[in-house]
């Protein structure tokens, strides 16, 4: 039998992270581990290394059914992973529960199974993974029963699907959304904004629909940032990156409609968008058109929606100008995994000093500003700026202070009235 070091519930974890959300970067992927393994040491004698750590990492308290899963992402998963090969246009939210050795105790597989089971109220596949020598034909057949898939590991790191789960249509709760957003093209994970300027990314629209070459009519007209501003039009679903080339969307083509009744051509667009450049002033204030079509944009992005939404309700609840200590703490209340998935970066150290084992905040971290999501905190909220709708532009966290950084509305509405 392997040894328990080689296949503690944190190494079955890993090496079964490894198989369904392999390493190199994917498009529509995403996953995260349970706050609970962000620990030095998982049992007494089970010390949970740097690189193991690493491996685990980023970590979330993600609720689906009535608990918290081991492991939670989205993935289109190969088709020996699951019954079926096809099961829509979406990539499927995945759960596993992880079993390993404790050392004193058999592996409890049949109650993973019991648990992967309860996530399927919200994940459209579940699985447990553990040792392939614990799993017992019993489980076997009670896992087919309630169609919940199981993962063989060995101490050599192989993973081998014993049983394979059917797709089923969920995936509605608030901290499934929130993994799911992550995977798509618009999350926050690994790129979103780099350019704190929303001019940037309405020029590359324009710059597409030019006759000349989008990169070069780009950079000689607005940034030289090309990749950014591309990248950004994607995150604000202006342009739709394809294989071998980039489509407009439909809120990108409205953007070329306005460029052409206002100018009559992109090039002159596009002229008018070099003369801005390097100018500081508010872009609702030097482009008044122009800062209504960007806030009509920025308000299409997911976590424009719930900001605003929240920002208002702490105003009517008399918080009128929140910091960014102050708004982490609301939203997490209401929207946890979201919000750290929007606010904190992803690395082991990061989220291992922001959450407990619990997925609590320990909010005393929360004053520093290196533990925050640029892409959020600096050019998400710039562009919020830009568009008139919160009062302060943002910071680069190694220049912010949460604690004074203000979050307000430019136009909190009044209920009382």
């Amino acid at each position: 039998m392997a040894s328990t070091a080689s296949l503690s519930e944190p190494r079955v974890l890993a090496h079964t992270k490894r198989r369904l959300f392999p390493d190199n970067i994917e498009s529509r992927t995403y996953s995260v581990v349970d706050t609970q393994f962000a620990v030095d040491e998982w049992l007494s004698d089970q010390p949970i290394p740097p690189d193991l750590s690493s491996q685990l990492a980023p970590f979330n308290h993600v609720q689906l059914g009535t608990g918290y899963p081991d492991l939670v992402g989205v993935r289109y998963l190969e088709s020996d992973l699951l019954a079926v090969e096809r099961f829509g246009e979406q990539p499927p939210l995945i759960a596993v529960e992880a079993k390993g050795y404790t050392g004193t105790e058999a592996v409890d597989v049949e109650r993973g199974i019991v648990q992967a089971y309860d996530r399927l109220h919200e994940a459209n596949a579940a699985y447990v993974a553990a040792p392939e020598a614990a799993i017992s034909q019993s489980a076997r057949t009670l896992a087919r029963e309630l169609n919940v898939g199981v993962l063989g590991v060995d101490s050599s790191g192989t993973v081998e699907p014993l049983e394979v789960p059917r797709i089923v249509g969920n995936r509605t709760a608030d901290d499934a959304r929130a993994i799911s957003f992550q995977a798509t093209a618009q999350g926050v994970a690994d790129k979103s904004f780099a350019l704190n300027h929303p001019k940037n990314y309405l020029a590359y629209p324009l710059a597409l629909s030019h006759p000349e070459d989008t990169d070069t009519v780009l950079a000689s007209h607005v940034v030289r940032a090309v990749e950014g501003a591309r990248q950004g039009a994607v995150f604000l679903g202006l342009v739709k990156e394809q294989p071998t080339r980039v489509d407009l969307t439909p809120l990108g083509n409205e953007v070329v409609r306005f460029a052409l009744h206002r100018y009559g051509s992109v090039e002159e667009a596009l002229t008018t968008f070099q003369d801005w450049q390097r100018s500081r002033t508010r872009f609702c204030e030097l482009a008044p058109e122009w800062g209504l079509l960007t806030r009509r944009v920025v308000w299409t992005y997911p976590a424009t929606k719930l900001l605003v939404k929240e920002l208002q309700t702490m105003h009517t609840d008399g918080l009128t100008e929140p910091s960014l200590v102050d708004l982490v703490i609301w939203l997490h209340e209401q929207h946890a995994t979201f919000t750290v998935e929007l606010f904190l970066r992803g690395t082991d150290d990061v989220r291992s000093r922001v959450l407990d084992e619990t997925g609590n905040l320990r909010t005393d971290e929360l004053t520093d500003g290196t533990i925050y999501h640029s892409p959020t905190v600096f050019q998400l909220k710039a562009m919020l700026y830009h568009a008139g709708i919160v009062t302060e532009r943002g910071a680069e966290p190694t220049r912010l202070d949460p604690a004074t950084d203000t979050w307000a509305l430019c136009e909190p509405l009044d209920v009382n009235q």
